[in-house]
């Protein structure tokens, strides 16, 4: 078992959930205007959605890469120049964050875990970032490739949901420093720029 690796997919992961995406800035639109509980239930539900993910990518990925290096070779690829494409798409978007969150009823717990969840299963994105993510970071020779990806995505939800929290509970102070500070969207936007290309480049050059 490699924990080098381990600790790079942890860490990866970390930056990604810091990076301002459409979940997490979900998540701080939901606590600002309603509260620290309903974020933290919009964030299980997302949390949640990624079991799903992980199992798709485990029992489908996992059969097609076995001992096909060649195959997993064109996985890398294609994962390497995925993020890439995303480092693309964020460097020609608009350095802006928009918290407002006015004119939405206000849902139940129970109605916006649902909709995290929703959104999360049938956002055919996070499928695609899952595949182009998840490959590069196998950590053993030995271990049963299901197991692997079950780990990689059991541990991409307790990191996420980790900071995911963190943002629902300092949701007041990020919206102020946001408001304050302009610089600090494009510093995010940098960030995101930053964090993809160099997981990209991971890829690129890692081994099975």
């Amino acid at each position: 078992m490699n924990y080098e690796i381990l600790s790079a997919f942890i860490l990866a992961t970390a930056a990604l959930a810091i990076s301002p995406g459409p979940d997490n800035i979900y998540v701080l639109t939901q606590s600002i205007s309603n509260g620290i509980k309903y974020g933290l239930s919009t964030t299980t539900g997302l949390i949640t959605g990624c079991i799903v993910h992980t199992t798709f990518l485990a029992f489908g990925v996992s059969v097609l890469i076995k001992d096909n290096d060649q195959l997993f070779f064109v996985i890398k690829l294609f994962g390497a120049f995925y993020l890439f494409y995303l480092a693309y798409k964020v460097y020609f978007t608009k350095a802006h964050i928009t918290l407002e969150h006015t004119g939405v009823p206000k849902k139940t717990l129970s109605q916006l875990f649902r909709q995290g969840f929703i959104m999360n299963v049938l956002n055919p994105k996070v499928t695609i970032f899952f595949l182009a993510f998840f490959p590069g970071f196998l950590f053993s020779e030995d271990l049963n490739t299901i197991i692997q990806f079950y780990v990689l995505g059991f541990l991409f939800m307790i990191v996420t949901f980790l900071i995911f929290s963190s943002i629902a509970f300092l949701s007041g102070s990020i919206a102020e420093q946001i408001k304050k500070h302009s610089g600090i969207e494009l510093f995010l936007k940098w960030l995101q720029i930053v964090v993809f290309s160099g997981i990209g480049i991971y890829l690129l050059f890692s081994d099975k």
